[in-house]
């Protein structure tokens, strides 16, 4: 069994309402909706007998006949096709409607994965925006508490007595404004340093000089060190805030309205799993996928065809009336007044020329073995398709759970890092380092759990149908 499928809890309604609304506005889902719909009309048009054939002919100076002269030539013909032609027309004009609708499907279900996808990509970002900002606030605390180890270092240095180092120790455990981690570690600096301060009264100024040209230079390169760090998250922090509108223009242009409307986020992404055997999925694509089915309808179009063109073979038939008006004629001291004329008619067409319908027969059996061919090459390429989605889909599984536990572990040797950093001053580089790693963690946490909605999206277009 696969586990495919993440829902959040909170962002479905919102989703399926955008959906709707693309579905709704979208101007080229429309445009291949109305295809289908015109597909449609030409299925009462294949079904209509041919228009009935009227020709009249008047005569300048009545013909002379025995019964009278005749002043015109009136023919009414009505041609029928052979019997079942009428009905394969109608059928051949359904199916071709029933392409055109498998297109407007394949559209549709294409345009829900745009929808979805850019309103993956902009949940992504805003998370991206939101772990660089608490990234950035931590870094600017790790400033000031560099900043404060500076300032305390060289206090410490001044006075030869500990008397007086221990109250700026524990001054700056209890107010310096740092995480939680560092917070228990200005704890453990304050004890440290009580303890420095004693040992210091004891060794007197040499010692105190000694730690003002150590731990000063240090603390200054610690507050360097973290400040390019910031300068460099602030640039990508304006980077990501640019990207915003790009994103949110295109999602609302699939919507077909304002760039700049709002857009309603999930607070949060959650996994939901819902089970699908391999075997039954890639079923489900072969049968649902609407391009197969078109190319079921094209098939089943030239199979109509190639009936056609027997029935086609055959004759038409033709009723009709022929009436001659007559008006009397005086001949020999008597008028000639004959009745007017009607006389019943029947027509047949003689299709003696067969290359021409043997033609239509070829012509209608090849595009058939054509469609089966390229129905064949797409069956491969959706297989190809979907192992790949099967391929990205277990890799964004494993990558979340990796950068999870990543994460996990990052903190904690963040805590252990600020606590001696906190203790000692040491390892200022490691808690940077290290920093740097845990947003690096976060970051691709949020791509690899985004990268598992989008493939499933994109199983979901291929299978043209909902994966839960």
């Amino acid at each position: 069994m696969l586990c495919l499928g993440l829902r959040s809890a909170g962002f479905s309604q919102s989703l399926e309402e955008y959906l709707k609304v693309a579905a709704e506005n979208n101007p080229e889902l429309k445009a291949y909706f109305n295809d289908y719909l015109a597909a449609l009309e030409k299925v009462p048009q294949a079904g209509a007998l041919p228009d009935p054939e009227l020709s009249m002919g008047f005569f300048i100076q009545p013909m002379e006949r025995f019964m009278g002269n005749q002043q015109a030539d009136i023919q009414l013909m009505q041609m029928f096709p052979w019997f079942g032609i009428l009905k394969t027309q109608k059928d051949e004009a359904g199916k071709m409607a029933l392409a055109r609708y498998e297109l407007f499907q394949e559209a549709k279900y294409r345009l829900y994965y745009q929808v979805k996808s850019s309103w993956y990509q902009l949940y992504k970002l805003e998370e991206e925006i939101r772990i660089t900002k608490e990234n950035l606030d931590i870094l600017r605390q790790y400033e000031r508490l560099a900043l404060i180890r500076f300032q305390t270092s060289g206090t410490q240095a001044g006075p030869a007595s500990g008397s007086s180092t221990r109250p700026e120790a524990s001054s700056m455990s209890s107010n310096s404004p740092v995480p939680s981690t560092a917070s228990m570690g200005g704890m453990s600096a304050g004890v440290s340093s009580s303890t420095s301060g004693k040992t210091g009264s004891k060794t007197g100024s040499s010692m105190g000089t000694s730690a003002s040209m150590s731990g000063g230079g240090s603390g200054m390169t610690d507050v360097l060190r973290v400040r390019i760090q910031i300068k460099e998250l602030e640039n990508t922090l304006a980077l990501l805030e640019d990207s915003r509108q790009p994103i949110k223009a295109e999602f609302n242009l699939w919507l077909n309205r304002d760039p700049n409307e709002q857009i309603n986020i999930a607070d949060s992404l959650s996994a939901s799993l819902v089970s699908w055997e391999r075997q039954v999925l890639l079923d489900s694509i072969t049968q649902n996928n609407p391009m197969l089915k078109m190319l079921d309808a094209e098939e089943q179009v030239y199979e109509v065809q190639k009936k056609m063109s027997l029935l086609e073979g055959r004759p038409m038939l033709g009723a009709g009336v022929n009436y001659m008006p007559f008006t009397p004629r005086p001949d020999n001291g008597m008028n000639m007044a004959g009745n007017d004329m009607v006389m019943p008619m029947v027509k047949l067409t003689i299709p003696i020329y067969r290359k021409k319908y043997n033609a239509l027969q070829k012509e209608a059996e090849l595009k058939q073995l054509a469609v089966q061919q390229r129905k064949e090459n797409t069956v491969n390429q959706l297989t190809t398709q979907w192992y790949a989605a099967l391929r990205d889909l277990e890799d964004a599984r494993r990558r979340t759970k990796l950068y999870s536990e990543q994460t996990d572990l990052a903190r904690q040797t963040l805590s252990l890092l600020m606590t001696s950093y906190a203790t000692d001053g040491r390892d200022f580089e490691d808690v940077l380092a290290v920093q740097q790693q845990l947003l690096d963690y976060q970051l691709k946490l949020i791509t690899s759990i985004i990268d598992q909605h989008i493939t499933i999206a994109g199983l979901e277009n291929l299978a043209a149908t909902e994966l839960n």
